[in-house]
């Protein structure tokens, strides 16, 4: 089933950015949200092994506090080394994993209830009385630790910053959500004169396609769009 990622030609008091600059026909980054998220070290493994677009030369990878930046560097000198380029930026957060028989997970393992504690097996085996009434019964502890998360989350302009090497940068963007195993990135990009969708759900390429939603001023009033609760548009 597809899925479809709209895009508003009548967004109220708003002047849209250019789908491409028509002078040199550059893809551009239209549309984008993302919820992706991948421990921290994934990242620099990622960026280990990976070969960045032709139009970038490196990625500077920098932790600010809890932020991380993740910066192009222009492949050619045609940029001025006073022009900001093309960002993604990153929350770090921590979360707890828990040891299970299928390895580390956010969820711990549920307790085995059935399982004595002991070497008898003549019955349930039973911990130390506190004070001579109350019986405590041993559980075994569960191995846990804490691993930071990289969380690429919100819209464009939270995610992927600047306007130079944009839409390089987000195909380093999209390449990290396929490496990713959790999250969602959906966007729309114009790529040579034409407006393309694209959808990534915990790693996997979905299909969708663009719809454009028409003027509200010009539909009848029962079908009015309120575009105070419209997803599609950003605050």
């Amino acid at each position: 089933m597809n899925s479809y990622i709209a895009v508003d030609h009548s967004r109220q008091g708003t002047t849209l950015p250019p789908l491409w600059d028509r002078d040199t026909m550059t893809s551009r980054v239209y549309r984008l949200h993302s919820t992706l998220e991948l421990q921290l070290e994934d990242v620099h493994e990622f960026f280990d092994g990976y070969d960045l677009p032709v139009e970038i030369e490196d990625v500077d990878v920098t932790r600010r506090n809890n932020t991380l930046i993740v910066s192009a560097i222009a492949a050619e000198d045609n940029i001025s080394k006073y022009t900001p380029t093309a960002q993604l930026k990153a929350s770090i957060t921590e979360n707890r994993l828990y040891e299970t028989e299928d390895g580390w997970q956010e969820t711990p393992p549920e307790p085995d209830t059935g399982a004595s504690i002991g070497d008898d097996d003549d019955g349930p085996q039973w911990g130390n009385f506190s004070d001579g009434t109350q019986m405590q019964e041993q559980e075994p502890e569960i191995n846990s630790k804490l691993v930071e998360y990289a969380c690429f989350k919100g819209d464009r302009e939270t995610v992927l910053q600047n306007t130079a090497l944009q839409y390089p940068m987000f195909e380093v963007l999209r390449d990290i959500a396929t490496f990713a195993e959790k999250g969602t990135l959906t966007a729309i990009v114009a790529v040579d004169d034409a407006l393309k969708a694209v959808r990534i759900v915990d790693g996997e390429e979905r299909s969708a396609n663009v719809e454009v939603v028409d003027d509200p001023q010009e539909r009848d009033s029962e079908n009015t769009v309120n575009w105070r609760d419209n997803k599609f548009i950003s605050g």
